[in-house]
This record gives structure tokens, C-alpha cells and sequence, in this order.
């Protein structure tokens, strides 16, 4: 007998839905987990009822009704196979080596299995399609909310990342803008006074060195303080737009450079992602690096990795002359530069703490043609 074929098909839908938006409202894994076992074993009448959880790769129980099973402990085959295929796994009774029916569901988000439902029955030679599309319905939502709680869990620890680190920076920002700065205006006003003083070529020129060397010093700090200030002015991560934000920001980039061709296809970014409203300097800072650090004419390719349940790599490369392997691991240090760059050092350092501060990471290796390929990856919302 089919699903819908069922005297109480209506019902059960309705159940099914009513325990799906409680799902969606669960604040820990645990109690997702909790919620599908105590839905499956009323819903279904199941006695035995595992749930397992996919983290970094790996099948693990997470829940079970099971005496047998507990938390943390190796899938059994079938949902093995469910995991690995991606596939629902039925194993009639008597194929079984316990002699009960299996049925293993796996469910996830995009093309990654999430979770992975089992029930085993030993009334029913076969758990049909009666118990199949309920329990793929369960384990759907299960997935989605698992999903949803570990993107706000890895929100929460890059905010609280974002608030130690801002904490230590405002500290270096002090040191800089009152001990060292103070220090740095005695050293330029003797500098200067010594100017107007000495008479020999010699000691002229040295003095004219300490002026420029504690006017640069005082440059630098100001722009540390700017750079502060504006970390500490963002609004708290929320979903945007990735394709609109994207696309708007390649364009205007593209129209400021003569040298510089960016190729991107806008609906390949059509999701939605965590960040706040200084998400477009991230990707112009890092496409117009390209014409500014390469001679010549520049081709930047914009493309959009496979995503994953949790999030979304936005790849940049470019055909330049690349950056050396030496400098990539501090290429987004604050202050760190290129050999041959003139700029500030800042740019990527803030790209980095900007992406970072909405949970996302920032990276780069050798692109396919030579350049530089810059990868983004943001969480979806």
C-alpha cells in the first residue's frame, strides 16, 4: 500500500507536518534528535529507531531507542550504505541476519547527507512505502534544522572570535594612538628643531630621515585607527543576497579599470549568505588587487565552487603573475605586502577580518593560467 492510499493518509500528513515545524524550531542538535525519535516511534509505531549524524565526513549514532546503540557509536551496514550511496536502503526480513525488516533513509542539504534515520521491525517483513515517504519527510526536516543549528553555532563562536579579537586590536590601538604616538611627536618636533639648527650636510640629512620616518610611523598608526573604527562600526552578520551583491560589485569594479576584463555568470551565486554591509568590499578589494599588482592587461574569472550544506566558496583567479608561494601564508597579515607592492598592507588583512568576522575564511593558491586564485567562503543562510 502506498502512502496516500492510507485510511489515515490526511492525519498523518498532518502530523507529519505539525512535528516538522517543531523540528525547525529546535535550538540544539539533541533535540532534534529527540523530537524525530519520539515522532517515528508514535507516527510509525516503531520500536527501534536510530538517528545518526554525518560531522566532517564521519557516521555517528547520535540518538537511538535502542538499548544497544549508543551515541557515538559505528553505523550499522545498512545505514552505512544509506550514507555512503545517498540512497534509501531497505532490507526485507528475510534477507536480514537479525531477521527484521530494515529501512535506512538518508537526508541532507544540497548533495550532502546530513542525517540518517534507521528503523528496524520485526512485525513487518517489508518496510514499504508507507514508511518510506514519512520517514524521508522526518528525516528532511531533521537534516534542514541540523543544518540551520550548526550554521548558528559557527556564527556564534566567529562572533565571539570577532569580539576577542577586536578586543586585543582596540588594546594595540590604544598603545599605538596614545604611548607610541606621543612618542612619535617628541621624536618629530626634536627632528624638526634639529633641522633648523645644524649647519652640516651630514647631520642634515639625518635629521630630515627621523622627521620622514616619524611622520610615516604616525601615517600608519592613523590608518590602523581608521581600520579599527570600522570593525567595530559593523552591523551583526544577516542574510544578503550573494548574485545581486556580486554582480554589482564585479561591474562597478570592471568600469574603473581599463586594463581589467572580469568574467562571472551571476546565476551561479544565487544564494544566500551571512555577512554584513561591508561584504562588497571584500570582493572589490581583491579583483581590483588584480589590476592594480599585475602590468598590463588582466583577466579575473569570478566562479562559485560546489556548495555544501553549510556554506559557499567564491573562487576569484586571475591570469596576472601570481604571488609568490613564500607570501601567500602572510599574504592577509596586517601590514604584510608583496615584494614589489606600494600599498599599505592593509587591504587583504582586512578582507580577512572582515570575512572572518562573518564566520567565513579567505584563501588563496595558484590559479590555472599562473595568477592568483582567491577563495571566499561565506556561510548560507
Amino acid at each position: 500500500m502506498s502512502f496516500e492510499e492510507q485510511r489515515d493518509f490526511a492525519r498523518q500528513v498532518a502530523d507529519l507536518n505539525k512535528y516538522g515545524q517543531a523540528l525547525n524550531q529546535c535550538e540544539t542538535v539533541d533535540e532534534v534528535v529527540s523530537l524525530s525519535l519520539e515522532a517515528i516511534s508514535l507516527l510509525l509505531e516503531m520500536t527501534d529507531v536510530t538517528v545518526y549524524e554525518v560531522r566532517d565526513g564521519t557516521l555517528r549514532v547520535r540518538g537511538s531507542t535502542s538499548a544497544e546503540r549508543s551515541a557515538g557509536s559505528e553505523p550499522r551496514t545498512e545505514a552505512a550504505r544509506a550514507f555512503e550511496t545517498g540512497e534509501t536502503v531497505s532490507v526485507p526480513a528475510e534477507e536480514s541476519p537479525d531477521g527484521n525488516a530494515v529501512l535506512a533513509v538518508p537526508e541532507g542539504v544540497v548533495d550532502d547527507v546530513v542525517t540518517v534515520i534507521e528503523v528496524r521491525s520485526g512485525r513487518d517483513e517489508v518496510l514499504g512505502d508507507e514508511y518510506v515517504r514519512p520517514l524521508k519527510i522526518l528525516a528532511s526536516h531533521a537534516a534542514t534544522a541540523i543544518s540551520n543549528i550548526r550554521s548558528r553555532e559557527r556564527l556564534e563562536r566567529a562572533r565571539q572570535d570577532l569580539e576577542t579579537r577586536k578586543e586585543m586590536v582596540e588594546m594595540y590601538d590604544r598603545l599605538l594612538r596614545h604611548d607610541i604616538g606621543n612618542d612619535l611627536q617628541v621624536i618629530s618636533g626634536f627632528a624638526n628643531a634639529l633641522e633648523t639648527r645644524v649647519e652640516n650636510d651630514e647631520a642634515l640629512e639625518y635629521a630630515g630621515k627621523i622627521s620622514r620616518a616619524a611622520s610615516n610611523s604616525a601615517d600608519l598608526i592613523s590608518r590602523v585607527g581608521d581600520l579599527v573604527s570600522t570593525l567595530e562600526a559593523q552591523d551583526e552578520p544577516a542574510p544578503r543576497d550573494l548574485r545581486s551583491l556580486l554582480a554589482s560589485t564585479l561591474d562597478d569594479v570592471d568600469a574603473q579599470y581599463e586594463c581589467l576584463t572580469v568574467d562571472y555568470d551571476a546565476t551561479a551565486f544565487d544564494y544566500q549568505v551571512y555577512a554584513g554591509d561591508l561584504l562588497d568590499t571584500v570582493f572589490s578589494n581583491i579583483v581590483s588587487n588584480a589590476a592594480v599588482h599585475n602590468e598590463g592587461s588582466v583577466t579575473v574569472e569570478v566562479y562559485a565552487e560546489e556548495p555544501t550544506p553549510e556554506g559557499v566558496v567564491v573562487g576569484i583567479a586571475d591570469d596576472g603573475s601570481g604571488i609568490p608561494e613564500g607570501v601567500r601564508d602572510k599574504l592577509f597579515e596586517m601590514g604584510a605586502k608583496g615584494p614589489d607592492s606600494e600599498g599599505t598592507g592593509f587591504g587583504l588583512g582586512f578582507v580577512r577580518a572582515l570575512t572572518e568576522s562573518y564566520g567565513g575564511s579567505v584563501g588563496v593558491r595558484e590559479s590555472s593560467a599562473g595568477g592568483a586564485d582567491f577563495r571566499v567562503r561565506l556561510e548560507r543562510a
